[in-house]
């Protein structure tokens, strides 16, 4: 990968994975750190990854510096159940970015990063594998239990909005 190739990179996948982290993380400046030091890895690794690679590259990077980054400060604990007493489905609520949110991080890390890509960033099943190292039938039924859980966790439609 030419420095041509690498800034263009840079523009072209700075703001997407940007997003991704900081949907996981829910800390702005922790997830430009992950961000930065991913395009460093990058950087350094120029030599060896193909331009055509380099979005899956990145976003593999981010996604492992990320779960190193939780695993350090432990800031975000892992749900693996939900408990009756936290479905909101008998409440009003009339934030449904909130409710979403909310249903967001009740999800194990894994979940919420396969939703994200997937339902977010719009990224196949096999990209997504290659990301996660996770085969595309894994990231399906992964993907369909996290689906699962937001599901209880919201309820209706008609109590949410």
């Amino acid at each position: 990968m030419t420095e041509k190739e690498y800034n263009k990179c840079v523009d072209l996948y700075a703001d997407s994975l940007f997003r991704f982290i900081v949907k996981n993380l829910e800390h702005s400046e922790d997830a430009r750190d992950v961000v930065q030091n991913a395009f460093e890895i990058l950087w350094k690794h120029c030599d060896d990854v193909p331009s055509e690679k380099a979005k899956s590259y990145l976003f593999t990077v981010a996604y492992h510096n990320m779960i190193d980054h939780v695993r350090k400060v432990k800031r975000i604990s892992l749900v693996d159940e939900f408990k009756d007493d936290a479905k909101i489905s008998d409440q009003r609520v009339h934030n449904a970015k909130q409710v979403l949110e909310s249903a967001m991080t009740r999800l194990s890390d894994v979940q919420r990063s396969l939703v994200m890509l997937k339902d977010y960033e719009g990224y196949s099943y096999e990209e997504i594998g290659e990301i996660m190292h996770l085969s595309p039938s894994q990231v399906k039924v992964y993907l369909h239990r996290a689906r699962t859980h937001l599901k209880e966790y919201l309820g209706k439609m008609d109590n949410v909005i």
